[in-house]
């Protein structure tokens, strides 16, 4: 049974989302002015207040959506600079682990040689 962990750049993109989560369920769910009155004039009334509110919160949500949207992009920018990294140290591995097969492989032959030689 093999365990799988989570991947390693989730941690650090749920600390950027998470301290903003509070202000978009706050904005995504705006209370609105209720209903007290059946007066057809009040309830034009209460008619433009509610849609100046819910435009008020069509703004705000606009801009945590611009806010959230730069913060995507600069860890999406982190995340690739991160693999570009781990890509350059993966080459370098690989590069050393060749480099020590191939003086393995130098030094078996001279091993050899000396042997069948002396």
């Amino acid at each position: 049974m093999t365990k799988k962990s989570m991947a390693p750049w989730l941690i650090p993109a749920l600390k950027t989302v998470l301290p903003h989560l509070g202000s978009i369920v706050a904005a995504a769910a705006p209370v609105f002015t209720r209903k007290s009155s059946p007066d057809a004039g009040e309830e034009l009334r209460l008619l433009q207040q509610q849609v100046g509110e819910l435009q008020a919160a069509a703004s705000q949500n606009d801009r945590h959506v611009r806010e959230l949207a730069g913060q995507l992009q600069r860890t999406v920018t982190a995340l690739e600079d991160a693999a570009r990294l781990a890509e350059r140290r993966a080459r370098r591995v690989e590069l050393i682990a060749v480099t020590a097969a191939v003086l393995a492989a130098a030094a078996l032959l001279v091993a050899v040689a000396a042997l069948l030689g002396g």
